[in-house]
């Protein structure tokens, strides 16, 4: 499942967690979402409880909320193509819509079975992106696997299996951008085979298609957007602004220690040829 929340104090919290989910009492797709692309790729499901995206060489497909959040805890559980889906890409993210846009993404860049990179079967790149200022990316590698074949729960520190893979701190003092605008929530399949894989050194195999997508759980906790008044947004009436979301414990902060050490493919703090300075956030 995705679960993407974010809130103007310390930090943004993105969790993912995959494995088997526990289905809760669920909105259907028409109360908080509509397609915006691909309408004849998009088939709806269990009375629209799920809704199903599906690719070919046509075209890919994807869908939006109808309103935008300031703040807010937004959940999306997610069965992604198979084995053989180089090329594919698959998103869940955040976005504003302007000239100057905020975006948070979770990328699933989808591989071949027999390819021997390190992103098999897939890779989640994570991409930030702040008032078009440049996006910088990293990616984590081997922790997807079982999102192939059962539904798994993503939420924003970034969360896999309960274990936190990324943390960016509100640190608006010292000079690092972030996120201020109010924020849509999409979700695409599309075919990114110019980049997607090894580069995009390696295509989509159409044999395969259709890729197909499934999401499921649509309700949505925000704060929907009605003022320009960020103070508003990050009222500590809601309860994920809470202080309780505003940084790991300690045993978070060790697994997030593993994930980086034994996990993570790409990191642009890291980066010294492509970033000889580096980004404000980075350590």
């Amino acid at each position: 499942m995705a679960l993407l929340k974010f809130a103007g104090f310390l930090l943004l919290l993105f969790l993912l967690f995959i494995g088997e989910a526990v289905h809760a009492s669920s909105a259907s797709f028409d109360e908080n979402y509509q397609i915006t692309w691909g309408y004849d790729h998009i088939t709806p499901l269990d009375g629209g409880q799920e809704i199903q995206l599906s690719m070919d060489a046509s075209s890919g497909s994807g869908f939006a909320s109808k309103k935008s959040y300031g703040s807010g805890f937004f959940n999306m559980e997610m069965k992604l193509p198979g084995r053989n889906s180089a090329g594919v890409v698959t998103t869940f993210y955040l976005i504003s819509h302007g000239v100057r846009h905020d975006e948070l993404d979770f990328e699933f860049l989808g591989n071949r079975e027999a390819n021997r990179s390190r992103c098999r079967p897939m890779c989640l790149q994570m991409e930030l992106a702040i008032g078009s200022r440049g996006s910088y990316s990293s990616s984590i590698r081997q922790l997807i696997f079982t999102l192939t074949r059962s539904f798994g729960n993503i939420i924003k520190s970034f969360y896999m299996d309960d274990i936190p893979i990324r943390v960016f701190k509100n640190n608006k003092q010292i000079g690092v951008p972030y996120p201020t605008q109010s924020m849509q929530t999409e979700a695409s399949l599309w075919d990114g085979d110019s980049w997607a894989t090894d580069g995009g050194q390696t295509k989509i195999d159409w044999s395969y298609a259709l890729f197909q997508v499934q999401y499921l759980g649509f309700n949505i906790s925000g704060c929907e957007f009605q003022s320009q008044d960020p103070r508003h947004w990050y009222s500590s009436a809601y309860w994920w602004n809470s202080w309780s979301h505003w940084s790991l414990d300690e045993e978070q902060d060790r697994q997030l220690e593993n994930v980086r050490k034994n996990f993570m493919n790409y990191d642009y703090c890291t980066d010294r040829s492509r970033y000889p300075v580096l980004p404000p956030d980075c350590p």
